[in-house]
Parts: C-alpha cells; structure tokens; sequence
C-alpha cells in the first residue's frame, strides 16, 4: 500500500538547467514586464499631454479672437481715457492739450468730492447689507426645511430683471401720491412717514441703497450658496457631534471654511459699487440736487451733456485708479487675514 503524497507546487517540465521550476514561476517572472510596459505607458503619456512647438499655431488661433475683443474693447479705451484726461475738448472741435490741468481742477470740484463721498456710502452699504443677506439666504437654502426650490426661484427673480425695469418699477413705487410704498404706510397706520422718497435730499440717497441691495443681493446668496455646497459635510457632522450648536457651527466651521468666496465677494461688491451707472441715472440722475450724484453719473454728465470729453475723462481716470487701490487693497487684507 503506498502512502499518500505530499501536497506542494505541482513541478513541471523544464529545460535543462531549470529542474525544479514550479507553475507559478512564469507568473512571477512576467511582472517585471508588466511593470515596465505600465512605466513606459506612462512616460508615454507624459509625452503627449507636453505642448510641442507644433501646437503654438493652433493655440495662437484660438486666443487671437479673445485678445483681440480684450484689447479693442477694454485696453484700448482705457488708454484713450488716459489720453483724452490731458485734453481739453468738447468731442468735436480741435483738442487742445493742457496736460494734468483736468487732474488739479478735479481736487478743487466740490461735486467731485461729494459724489466720491456717495460712492463710497454705496460701497460701505453694500458691503453691510448685500453679503450678510446674501449668506443668511444661502444658509436658508441649503437648510432641510421644505420649499427651498420655491424660495430660491423667487429670491433669484430680481437678478433676471433688466436694469431699466427695475428702475421703472421702483421709481412708480417711490411715487409720492400713488406709490405702493406710501400706500402701504398709510394702511398701517402710519401715513405721517409718508414723504417723496426720490425727491428730497435725505432720503433719495438711502431709497436708492435699498434697491441696489435689493438687485444685487441673489447674486451674492447664489455665490455664497456655490461656497457651503463645496464645504464637505463631513466637517459639520464632526462638529454636531462634537457638541457644537449651529450658531458656534457657522462661526467656527463655516464662516473660515467660506473665506475664499468671502474675497471674492468683497472684490465684486467694491469693484462694482464703485463704478455703478445705470440704476442711479434711470432713477434720480444724481439728483436732487446732487445728492445721489456719483462718480460715473458726475462723468457722464461732464462729458456727455456738458461736452467736456477731457474733464470726464480724467474723472474716469480717477475712477479707475480708485477700483485698482481699493482691489489691491482687498487683496492685501484678506490675504494677511488667511495667513493669520
């Protein structure tokens, strides 16, 4: 009777010189070439996502209508503003170079002084209203109460309307005699508040913050809402387990998970509230008596209206220079807040 086998590696034929070689040798043997085609591939590949000199044609093709719309539509005429702020001319007749005489008159304008005082109380009011709404909206809407979809389509309504329809529309409610907004006081009770909104000096101003804010305010709550959606939830969830109530939440997790967006946030809030035209022009024109003036509507009207193309000119030079210091500025500080 013979006894049973020991189990083990089945050993195969091999030539001479390979006795003993088991089935899986090959196996094992075909690896490092595996490996070396995988590196290869690779490398491979590498190659081809490198720009070769072949591909500067094609890549000058597709930017040159780009760069060309950039510099005829946004270069070109910032440096005629330069050019045209050292002129005096009213568009038509013969320029007549004066040099930085645009730029010295521009210290001792009164106007000029009071509309960059407007602009600077639109910026600081849409700094102070416009992103704390907007965030608070965006919270409201990634929140798990039901009917956020209705919500967000009615607080995204004003950001679909023109310009001028919102100008129109809140210009017939500020109306003084059949004004919704008056109406509406007097059915509360509180006719005595009633008063031309647009038409008096210390309130045209203010009246027409609350419809900027009131336009610009789904744009900052849907950037704002883009920002919570890319915080993993992860992070509130450690956090809620960790005791954290949702005030100390928002505080502590999301407010310095939100800085990047709150950058971005800020530069177009400055950027915009600055240069901000047309609102103003189709509600008030700057007045009453220039007390909605501001620096865009103050240079319009220079230019446009009084045909003094060189003194408006310099008044957009100023404006400009205002937006580039108040970005660089921006920048700064919010850079040394995320490095603190």
């Amino acid at each position: 009777m013979s006894e049973p086998r020991p189990q083990g590696p089945e050993v195969v034929a091999a030539p001479s010189g390979q006795r003993g070689a088991t089935a899986q040798e090959p196996h094992v043997a075909a690896q490092p070439t595996r490996g070396a085609a995988e590196v290869e591939s690779g490398e491979a590949g590498h190659r081809r996502g490198k720009l070769s000199e072949r591909d500067g044609p094609a890549i000058i093709m597709f930017l040159a209508p780009a760069a060309l719309v950039y510099v005829v539509f946004v270069v070109w005429p910032i440096l005629n503003s330069f050019y045209f702020s050292t002129l005096e001319w009213d568009g038509i007749s013969e320029p007549v170079f004066v040099g930085l005489q645009n730029f010295r008159e521009i210290i001792g304008d009164s106007v000029a002084w009071l509309s960059l005082r407007n602009n600077i109380v639109v910026v600081l009011a849409s700094l102070a209203f416009q992103l704390p709404i907007g965030l608070a909206l965006a919270l409201l809407l990634i929140s798990p109460i039901r009917g956020t979809r209705v919500l967000r389509t009615v607080f995204f309504l004003p950001l679909l309307m023109s310009t001028v329809a919102i100008g129109i529309l809140w210009s017939t409610m500020y109306n003084p005699t059949f004004g919704v907004v008056n109406r509406a006081l007097e059915a509360v009770g509180l006719g005595a508040l009633t008063q031309p909104w647009l038409g008096q000096p210390s309130t045209a101003l203010p009246a027409l913050i609350v419809v900027i804010c009131w336009q610009f305010i789904p744009f900052y709550m849907i950037l704002y809402r883009a920002g919570l959606t890319a915080i993993p939830e992860e992070v509130n969830e450690a956090a809620a387990v960790d005791g954290a109530k949702p005030w100390s939440r928002i505080r502590y997790v999301t407010l310095p998970l939100l800085k990047g967006t709150t950058r971005t946030a800020v530069l177009l809030a400055v950027i915009g509230s600055l240069k901000y035209f047309d609102l103003i022009y189709i509600m008030t024109g700057g007045g009453p008596g220039r007390a909605t003036e501001v620096l865009a509507t103050y240079m319009y009207g220079q230019a446009f209206t009084r045909g003094n193309m060189g003194y408006g000119s310099a008044i957009a030079v100023v404006l400009f220079v205002l937006a580039m210091v108040a970005t660089l500025l921006v920048l700064h500080q919010t850079r040394q807040v995320e490095e603190d």
